[in-house]
């Protein structure tokens, strides 16, 4: 199964000191915006999501369809493959994908030790 682009997204307090944070240990700003409350952060092929009040807790994010660099890849599993994959391996899923769709759509999913996992498909 591929599942893309990961990066984490972090809850944070303060968008402008988590940014200063990260630009020291290397980080750059790859996309997003301040004035948007989120900020996408990129250290080689580490992909750090910044985001102010948007949601509670931190969030492992998979792109498929995108390479670390937004690119979209020739071969890729598209969200529905991906969530009958899930689904047939009795992997509850908290959203769903309409499988009667096509392109973007996400589904979102929690692992064992109750960290949510967000699968987003852009294209």
């Amino acid at each position: 199964m591929k599942l893309g682009a990961f990066s984490i997204s972090l809850n944070v307090k303060d968008l402008k000191i988590s940014q200063a944070f990260y630009e020291n240990l290397g980080f750059s700003v790859f996309a997003g915006r301040l004035e948007m409350n989120y900020l996408i952060m990129k250290n080689g092929n580490a992909l750090i999501g910044l985001f102010q009040g948007m949601f509670e807790n931190n969030i492992l994010t998979f792109n498929p369809g995108w390479d670390e660099n937004t690119n979209t890849l020739d071969d890729f599993d598209d969200i529905r493959t991906i969530q009958d994959h899930l689904k047939k391996n009795n992997i509850a899923l908290n959203s769903e994908a309409d499988v009667n769709t096509t392109g973007p759509a996400n589904i979102i999913l929690t692992d064992p030790d109750g960290n949510t996992i967000l699968i987003d498909q852009h294209i």
